[in-house]
Order: C-alpha cells, then structure tokens, then sequence
C-alpha cells in the first residue's frame, strides 16, 4: 500500500538513507491514480507490470526497465497470480530528484524521459544490459548497508542516468552534418538553454531572448532547438510551466488564478485549456483530486507490498 496519499499526492517515506528508497515489491497489488516528486525506476525480476499513464498501460517484462519521472499522474498494475501462487517480483526505486538536478544536463535529460521512458531488452539491449547491471548493484548495496553504502549508491544513481543521457543526447545524431567539436559544444549550449528554462519559466521570457542566450538566430535556433531536445521551445518552456503550477495547485490556499500568473501564463483561460490538455484534466479537478482527506498509514520500514 501507498504509505503516505494525500488525495493523489504521495508524499514518499524515505526510511534508510534520506533521498532513496528501494524495495521488493512480490504481492499482487495495484497502486491507484498518484504522483510524486520523486524518480520511480521500476524492472521487473519475475513476471510482468503494467503502469498506466494518461489513461494509456504500459506492460514490461522481466528485465525491462521503467522510469516514471518525477510529477506524473500514473497506476500501477501487477500480475495476477500465476497456478502456484507466485505473485511475481519487481525492484522498485523511488529517487529524490533533488539527488541529481543540480548536476549539470540532468534538468534536460529528465525532461527527454516524459512522460515515461522504457528501455527494453529487445530493443536496446546494450543499454539495458548496462543499467541492469547499476540495478543489481544497487541493490545489493541498499539490502547489505556496509559502509559508504549511500555514497556508493549515488554514484551509482550519476552512472545510470549518464549511460541514458550519452545514449539520448548523442552529438552525432542530434546535430549531424557539422564537425565533432561543433556538435559538443551546440550539446554544452543547449543544456544551459534548458538550464535557463528551468530556472526561468515563470517570467515573462520568448523565443527571442533563448535565441540570444545561445548566440543563434531566431529561426536557427528553433530548428536546432527542436533537434535537441524532440519538441519545440514554446512546448518544452509550457511543460515547464505546468510542472510549476502542479506544485502550486497541491496548496490549499492559493486560488486557480494565482496559480496561472504565478506560472507564467498569460490569462486564466490559456492555462485552463493548456493545463487539460497536458493532464487530461482542468486545474480545478487536478486541485479537487488532492483535496481528499489525508492518509497516513504507521508503521516501520516498507514491506514487499507498501510504496
């Protein structure tokens, strides 16, 4: 069960070290609509799972890896039990992401896994293998607790996501046609544009201003904009707008309006309609959906079947 809901907001119950939290989950047990701020990684060891986002499943299978990033609604649904009983296994990782987003091209490459990111062994087999391998040993390290064990386990952390980052950003493929010294340095300007967005989506910025921050044209950089990262500056900029207000929305008194201005959005309307059709729900349904009474649930240490 979910330790700590607030309506749909888990609040995580980090228990050994203060930024993850890492358990086997082996009861077949659906978890209901939630989010929270933390990185979820999810890899089946025996059976598959199924997690659903915007209304949408999404099964995989032993070995397959799942990464859920921070501040998307979604389900978790296990597999029934099979004939003798087994109920199956997963190793999931819950993962402040307060742990690597001041590293830097972290912001950016959280921001390529939405809403969701599935490396499978079928398709990228070599990635796969190389993260599973930072699994294993993560869990060991989290069961066993020897000395060191939380540095090791962040290292550990920075590994696997750079192996995901090296995979998603290659140079190469995002900036082709132009020398290997060009396409590293056009990586390094991106990064900080996305940097730059991060820290400033609630003011008043455009096109124009991230244009000259990276030293482009405006139509060159839109073009290279949009190759870096797989979606346009004004998409990539609204999502960081809407990540903001989902933190603001959780908060009981702060009106849907304040909401929108302090968000960065230009009048009440266009953030309702942006904020639907980003989360298939209006901010007042969203900011209902939190309203429930809270739930906390005492106890020790998560079990194989609590989150």
């Amino acid at each position: 069960m979910i330790k700590i809901l607030n309506g749909i907001h888990e609040t995580v119950a980090y228990d050994y070290f203060p930024s993850i939290k890492l358990y086997h989950n082996m009861e077949a047990e659906d978890y209901p609509l939630h989010w929270h701020t933390a990185m979820e990684i999810i890899m089946p060891v025996r059976k598959k799972y199924t997690v659903v986002i915007d209304e949408s499943p999404h099964t995989f299978h032993e070995g397959d890896i799942f990464i859920t990033p921070p501040g998307t609604l979604h389900r978790l649904i296990a597999p029934p039990p099979g004939p003798d009983g087994d109920e199956g296994e997963r190793l999931i990782i819950l993962l402040d992401y307060g742990l690597i987003c001041n590293v830097k091209g972290m912001d950016s490459l959280i921001h390529s896994l939405h809403p969701y990111a599935l490396v499978s062994r079928k398709e990228y087999p070599e990635l796969n293998a190389q993260l599973c391998s930072y699994l294993d040993e993560i869990s060991r390290e989290y069961d066993n607790r020897i000395p060191f064990t939380e540095a090791y386990i962040y290292s550990l952390i920075i590994h696997f996501f750079v192996a995901i980052g090296r995979t998603n950003f290659n140079a190469s493929e995002k900036f082709p046609g132009i020398t290997s010294s060009k396409q590293h340095e056009y990586i390094e300007k991106f990064m900080d544009v996305c940097n730059y967005i991060t820290d400033h989506c609630t003011e008043n910025i455009n096109v124009d201003d991230l244009a000259d921050l990276a030293g482009f044209s405006k139509f060159h950089f839109s073009r290279l904009f949009k190759q870096f990262s797989g979606v346009s500056c004004y998409e990539y900029l609204t999502q960081k707008r809407i990540n903001h207000a989902e933190t603001l929305l959780i908060e009981p008194n702060i009106s849907i309006t304040e909401v929108a201005m302090r968000s960065g959005f230009g009048s009440l309307s266009t953030f309702n309609r942006i904020f639907k059709a980003a989360k298939h729900c209006t901010p007042s349904e969203y900011k209902s959906l939190n309203r429930t009474k809270k739930n906390t649930i005492s106890g020790g240490s998560a079990g194989p079947g609590e989150k």
